[in-house]
Order: C-alpha cells, then sequence, then structure tokens
C-alpha cells in the first residue's frame, strides 16, 4: 500500500477545510505499511516524502496512526468481541485496519460523530477492499456502536440528532 491516494480523491471538503478523509485514507495506508514493515526504521519518513498533504491533513492522519498504535490492544479487544466467528488474524489487512481507526475515532475522537467515523470507515472499505468487506465494515461497527458500553455519549448523541426535527417552527416556541 506504498501508492499515493486514489487520484478522485479531493484534497480538500468545502470551505477549504482539510479532507479528514483524505487523513484517513492515509492513516490506513501507514497502518498497513506498519504491519509488514515495522522494523525498517525510515518507512515512515519514506512514505511521507512520497504525499503531497497539507501540514493539517498530515497531523490528523499521525493522531490516527499514533492513537491506534497507542490503543491497539484495547482497539482489537473490542474487534475480537464483536466479530463473531473471526480471528483478527483471519481478518484481511486492509478491513482490519479500517476497524482499527474507526474504532479508535468512536472512541478517542469524542468532536466526530459517530455517524460520520460509519460512514467514512464504509467509504474506505468502497475504495480499498470489496462489497463483502464494506458490509462486515459497516455491521460491524454498528454493533459496536449499539453495544459497546464506553459509547453511551455518542449513542445518545446519535439518538438526539436522530430524532431532532429538521427545522423547527418558531410559533412552537414560547
Amino acid at each position: 500500500m506504498t501508492t499515493a491516494v486514489p487520484s478522485g480523491t479531493p484534497a480538500h471538503q468545502a470551505h477549504g477545510r482539510p479532507s479528514r478523509r483524505l487523513a484517513r485514507q492515509l492513516a490506513l495506508q501507514m497502518l498497513f505499511q506498519h504491519e509488514f514493515q515495522d522494523q525498517n526504521p525510515s518507512w515512515q519518513e519514506n512514505f511521507w516524502a512520497s504525499q503531497s498533504a497539507s501540514p493539517e491533513v498530515q497531523t490528523f492522519t499521525s493522531n490516527l496512526f499514533l492513537g491506534v498504535i497507542t490503543n491497539q490492544p484495547e482497539i482489537d479487544r473490542i474487534i475480537r468481541d464483536f466479530a463473531i466467528d473471526w480471528s483478527l488474524q483471519r481478518m484481511p489487512v486492509v478491513d482490519r485496519n479500517i476497524l482499527r481507526c474507526s474504532i479508535y475515532e468512536l472512541l478517542w475522537e469524542p468532536e466526530i460523530p459517530a455517524m460520520v467515523t460509519i460512514n467514512e470507515a464504509v467509504e474506505l472499505a468502497k475504495l480499498f477492499a470489496d462489497d463483502e468487506a464494506r458490509r462486515f465494515v459497516n455491521g460491524l461497527l454498528d454493533h459496536v456502536l449499539r453495544a459497546e458500553p464506553k459509547l453511551a455519549i455518542k449513542r445518545s448523541q446519535n439518538k438526539q440528532k436522530n430524532s431532532a426535527p429538521e427545522f423547527s417552527d418558531p410559533s412552537l416556541t414560547s
């Protein structure tokens, strides 16, 4: 996974904000390389030399990568708990690392809404994996969101957002 991000990937989102989607793609690529090149001390330097990401994208990418690495035992425990009949070793590397990035975001990035994290994980699976992986990633993350005790706050935020009216009628307020 040493290739650059696909050419159709926008470098920035609306309003000029750095693309978190691009950062997620780069973090996924870094995690993939970490599994195979961790013994090579210059792999991260070589990785960044082949990318033209903005400093903001590099920062978010690095935060995701280091967050996953730092919290990997807890993240992997959650994956094992929710991936019925699947071991981490049997999962394709890309699927496993999409799940790791997403679970890190769900647990340790409180400002990112849960549904954004899950939708972005599905987009990564569409881009780097197949339809089966997309369904697997979506289903597992949905199950984690619904059942992981540490995600109670994100569940309640998700329910509040889904139950909030799309517009407010001023005549209904006093």
